[in-house]
Formats: structure tokens, sequence, C-alpha cells
């Protein structure tokens, strides 16, 4: 077995292993979630955005990850304005029903808001905004995070349509059943919209970045950065592709199948295990 940076477990969760190999730890039910990779093309080319998840969160904390958290009950409202291609379909690409689907694809666009300031809707299905940073938007930002604010109340007030077609599904990771929190996240690709920029606003992120995905790789080859492996494998994925659309349409003819990483304990240390054609 390889030994990448990212297979060997940091110290805190080898004790969650060890009783799970046991049979001391059942596992923990993954909550629904989505994740989305931005893309933009930087000067040296494709570049992807990062977030430092605060050392004190007790999930992932200190790890660098893509904007995204878990779907809630507002993204399930049949109330959101919506273009592109309709939950129905988005189920069928994403194998789950329509309302999961839709579910997951609000909660792509709205983590990606709350988390980034990006944010892939618009005022007709062919148009997406093109400015968030001013003082009203952030207002309004803020309110979803608190949720004060409904997702479909937000784009209704603002007469924007959520635009499904700007997302590219791309993976579908499950967290380790040893892991006391667990998630069963969709991960999505989509380009940063013209005119918009991202902003350093996540709450749970003490250090945002762009970055070419080989040199994120490399610092956690290297002992700089650190992340979990489905977002390491992510970027060793976008990688092989030069430019925001050749990442796109990559994504068109990905299958989407679950994956869930194991554990093994080798010569006493604990390593996470995954199907090798997902190591690059």
């Amino acid at each position: 077995m390889t030994r990448h940076a990212t297979r060997k477990l940091p110290p805190q969760l080898v004790e969650h292993a060890q009783a799970f190999l046991r049979g001391d730890r059942p596992p923990a039910m993954p909550k629904s979630a989505a994740t989305v990779v931005l893309l933009r093309q930087g000067d040296a080319g494709l570049e992807v955005y990062l977030l430092r998840r605060h050392l004190g969160m007790a999930f992932a904390g200190g790890m660098y990850a893509f904007p995204g958290g878990t779907v809630d009950r507002r993204d399930f409202d049949s109330a959101v304005a919506w273009a592109g291609p309709t939950p129905q379909e988005w189920g069928r690409r994403l194998g789950c029903e329509a309302a999961e689907a839709r579910g997951l694809v609000c909660a792509a666009v709205r983590e990606t808001f709350e988390e980034s300031g990006v944010l892939l809707a618009g005022p007709s299905p062919r148009a997406v905004v093109a400015n968030t940073t001013a003082a009203d938007w952030e207002a309004d930002r803020a309110a979803l995070v608190d949720k004060a604010l409904g997702f479909a109340d937000f784009l209704q007030r603002r007469r924007l349509v959520l635009r499904s077609d700007l997302l590219a599904a791309w993976a579908h990771w499950i967290t380790p059943e040893f892991e006391p929190r667990r998630y069963d996240t969709r991960f999505f690709l989509a380009a940063l919209p013209a005119g918009q920029v991202t902003r350093d606003v996540s709450g749970e992120a003490d250090r945002v970045a762009w970055m070419r995905p080989g040199e994120a790789t490399a610092a956690v080859d290297e002992g700089t950065m650190t992340m979990l492996p489905p977002t390491y494998i992510t970027l060793q994925e976008t990688a092989a592709h030069p430019t925001v659309g050749a990442a796109l349409a990559a994504a068109t003819a990905r299958e989407i199948t679950a994956v869930t990483p194991h554990v093994q304990v080798i010569d006493g240390e604990a390593f996470l295990t995954w199907p090798d054609d997902l190591t690059p």
C-alpha cells in the first residue's frame, strides 16, 4: 500500500479507529452534505479555492477543504426558484431521489455563498449575479449563516433563480465508519462567475487561498498543509486538466460512485485505504 501523507491517521483518530475495529463503536449515521470546488483560470493555469478550517473545529480542524456543509431543511424548500437541470435530472446523475437531489444542489449553492461570498444564481436562467460584495449582500449572507433567513426567501427577495447548470457533479465520498462524525458528501465543480470575487467570510475558516491543484497536493506531501483524502484526491484529479473548461467537460463524463475509505492497522500504525484507481 502506498503511504501518502493523507493516508496515515492523525493521533486523535487512532483511538476511534481501534475502538471500531474491536467492535466497541457502532458506526454513526452519515449526514447528507455537499461541497463545491470553485475553479478559476490563473496566470499559470487552473486554480482552486481552499479554506483552512479552524483548529478548534470538531471535524477536520486545521485541515484545508472546499466550501461546503451539511444539507438542512431549508434546502428542500420547493419554493426555491430554479434554473437548469431539474431535481429529477440531478437525481439520476447523483444516484438518489429527486427530493434529495434538490437538497444537495441547494446546499451546494447556499454553502458556497455562505463560506466564500460566491453566488451561483442570477436574475434569469441565462444570467448570473455579477457582484456580491456590497453591505446588503453581506447582511443577507450573515442572515443565511444564522438561519434567520431561508434560502428560498433570500432568492425571492432578490428576484434570483438558482443556476443548477453552473454545477457539475464530480464525486461521492462517505466518511469512514470509525469516525464519530460522518458525512455522505457529493462533490461538485463550478467556475467562479465573471465579476464575482471570493471573500474571506467563513466563520469556520482562519485562512483562504487560491492555489493550483498540484501545488496544494505537493504541500500536503511535504507536510506544510493537511487535508482529508477526498480533498487531496479531488485536487489530484483536477490537476490533470489545464483549464476550467476542460475540468467541467471532464465532469460530464465521470461515473459517480460512492467511496467509503476503510482503516487498516499496519505495524502499529493506522492507515486509510481506498480503491487504487482513485489515486492518479
